[in-house]
């Protein structure tokens, strides 16, 4: 198996050869960002990706949005400090078949990497899996819940600082759409300012 691992920080492309030592014939590439990330799929084509959501320049979530555009059949797991069930829902919305915290145990990632990568199945660890069952409601209420993919990308964009010019060149887009786009979100949240916005981002996480 070939498996793609997108993530910033090079000790854990270690942490997961060692943890999947054991598990046969399997090659590992890395890419440290999304672009790179998006590049390597391309040209090699793993059986399965494992994308960090916070990398440096776009999420994840957007990498992982790119390469299912690319590649529906695409295997993804998305890998996180964050054990939020929130995440690990949009996650699965997004179209990743397998979500795993980097603060829960190892043997998460490699029961994840069997499931999904071996037999095509999902996985999520049990308690993130209680969690979300549990939270439903809370999470259905949520103001974030209402916006896209698209939308939590370009709020989390906003909230690190971007200009919509970088926003739009980083997610691939125009100007005007990256525009209506956040005055979308503005009236889909219930607020009448950027700084109202970015505000309810750092208060909800996305930042």
């Amino acid at each position: 198996m070939r498996i793609l691992i997108v993530d910033d920080h090079p000790i854990v492309a270690s942490g997961c050869r060692a943890v999947l030592a054991d598990e046969g014939e399997i090659e590992i590439l890395e890419a440290a960002d999304a672009e790179d990330g998006e590049c390597v799929f391309i040209v090699e084509r793993p059986d399965l990706c494992v994308i960090d959501i916070n990398l440096p320049t776009v999420s994840g979530f957007e990498l992982a949005r790119r390469i299912l555009e690319r590649a529906p059949d695409a295997r993804i797991i998305m890998f996180s400090m964050n054990d939020d069930p929130a995440f690990a829902a949009r996650a699965i919305e997004c179209g990743a078949k397998g979500y795993v915290s980097k603060t829960g145990d190892p043997d998460d990632l490699v029961e994840a990497i069997r499931t999904v990568g071996g037999g095509g199945g999902t996985y999520l660890p049990s308690a993130i899996a209680r969690s979300i069952a549990f939270a439903g409601p809370m999470l259905a209420q949520s103001p974030l819940s209402k916006l896209n993919a698209r939308e939590m990308e370009i709020l989390r964009l906003l909230s690190a600082g971007k200009s919509l010019s970088e926003i739009a060149w980083l997610v691939q887009s125009s100007y005007k759409t990256v525009a209506n786009t956040s005055s979308i979100m503005r009236q889909k949240l219930g607020v009448k300012t950027s700084v109202e916005l970015v505000r309810l981002a750092i208060d909800s996480g996305v930042a």
